[in-house]
């Protein structure tokens, strides 16, 4: 109890550390706001059609893709998807709505269906199943488990929604009598993509298989992972009564996630590649997929710590390094000692010069400045790392936008660009330099 006391009074001296505090009260109001929503979504709202988007993996990209292909207004991203936020998020819908869409994670057993209750979703789309919860929720069955209590929620007149290409999404096609909507890679699944390419300055294209026709699409979205997003979105308008003639030109508008594989150029032409947002090992090795199926005469990667690791972490990360020797030409490590050790081993073990593969400390002001004193026109910059390390401050001062805060660990959402240290810090730059716009560039640009 003295410990939590001093911790609380240690961030009521710090503007990032008095918001840390305000959401996590927020948070854990739920019991207060929870009646509030439940008895709003059983009278009020009953009849807008809401939308739960679950899983370990890709919500909130999902979230924003169907949003936008239901032609819903845009809504920030706050990555707030649980406990007294969701209430919130259902307090905010208006009874006039006719679709809301709401993101819904869990961090222990019991939870979802608690959520479900409270949301009675019409449609429930489910991402996919991975490690992210393996310490609350142990095995992967456990967390499909726990997840499909959203599917399981949905009345015989609903509509699941659910990636094919994971078995154990697709699992969850036994535990509904909803209708039932596939998407992804595979062949068979109802809505599916082939023929996938992306470039680092248009994006991700591939060919669309939905209502019985074939269409070429192009999206902002970087990565052959990201079309999932965009296939769910589809599957969920069509299910809903939309045409892909509505559907295909707002999709193609979204732009990135913030901390998503969001693609940023810097000053001097390269290409940044923020994806900070999390770093489980699936979402390590799918961002170093994306990185290896780019062209580019260098590939630079800023790697953190794995998040949540399973296991034995040496031997981990002796396979990260011998990875990332296969795809990149220079490393830039965040982290401990010991990781960056199994690291480098890796990489020396699959060929990779030793001085390519350079030690950062914990301190991200650092890894910036390992990667600005040889960064090059044309080169491509992936920048990963566990959520409370914030490895997109790397990119904030590769780009030029101040960063007052050299911190190793917090745990803000969502990223620093919401931070008040960090915005009070553009606004004096723009008052300074009368304009600037203390922002990372939009994608591409």
């Amino acid at each position: 109890m003295a410990a939590k006391l001093v911790e609380i009074v240690c961030r009521l001296g710090s503007a990032p550390g008095r918001k840390r505090l305000l959401l996590g009260a927020f948070f854990h109001a739920w019991p207060i706001f929870f009646p509030i929503a439940h008895a709003y979504r059983r009278t009020i709202i009953r009849r807008p059609r809401i939308i739960a988007v679950v899983g370990s993996f890709g919500k909130t990209t999902t979230t924003r893709a169907v949003s936008a292909a239901l032609g819903l207004p845009r809504d920030p991203y706050r990555g707030w998807n649980s406990g007294g936020f969701l209430a919130a998020g259902l307090l905010r819908i208006r009874p006039g709505a006719r679709h809301a869409v709401l993101e819904v994670g869990i961090s222990r057993k019991g939870t979802m269906a608690r959520y479900a209750r409270l949301l009675r979703p019409d449609i429930a789309v489910v991402t996919s199943i991975g490690s992210e919860h393996h310490e609350s929720l142990g095995t992967l069955e456990g967390t499909r488990e726990e997840k499909s209590a959203m599917v399981r929620a949905l009345a015989s007149a609903g509509l699941a929604v659910l990636n094919g290409d994971d078995p154990n999404v697709l699992w969850m096609r036994e535990a509904t009598n909803a209708r039932v909507i596939t998407f992804g890679l595979g062949g068979a699944c109802d809505v599916r993509a082939s023929s996938v390419s992306i470039d680092i300055r248009e994006g991700t294209r591939f060919e669309l298989h939905a209502d019985g026709r074939t269409r070429d699409v192009v999206v902002r979205l970087l990565g052959r992972h990201m079309v999932y997003p965009v296939l769910a979105a589809i599957a969920v308008s069509l299910g809903e009564g939309l045409s892909l003639d509505e559907v295909l030109p707002r999709l193609e508008r979204l732009a990135p996630t913030p901390e998503r594989l969001q693609v940023v150029r810097t000053g001097d032409g390269a290409f940044l590649i923020v994806d900070t947002a999390k770093s489980m090992l699936e979402t390590l090795l799918v961002s170093l997929n994306t990185l290896g199926e780019l062209r580019a005469d260098r590939k630079i990667v800023v790697v953190g710590d794995i998040e949540e690791p399973k296991g034995s972490q040496g031997p981990l990360y002796k396979a990260l390094g011998t990875r990332l020797a296969d795809i990149a030409t220079r490393v830039v490590f965040v982290g401990g000692g010991k990781a960056f050790e199994s690291l480098a081993s890796g990489t020396r073990g699959a060929g990779m010069p030793k001085e390519s593969v350079v030690y950062a400390g914990r301190s991200a002001r650092r890894a910036a400045e390992l990667v600005q004193e040889d960064l090059r026109a044309g080169d491509v910059v992936l920048i990963k790392g566990r959520s409370t390390q914030h490895l997109e401050r790397v990119a904030f001062r590769l780009v030029g936008r101040p960063v007052p805060c050299d911190v190793e660990a917090c745990g803000l959402k969502p990223g620093c660009g919401e931070c008040p240290l960090i915005v009070r810090a553009a606004r004096k730059a723009r008052a300074k330099a009368r304009g600037g716009s203390g922002r990372l560039p939009a994608a591409g640009g």
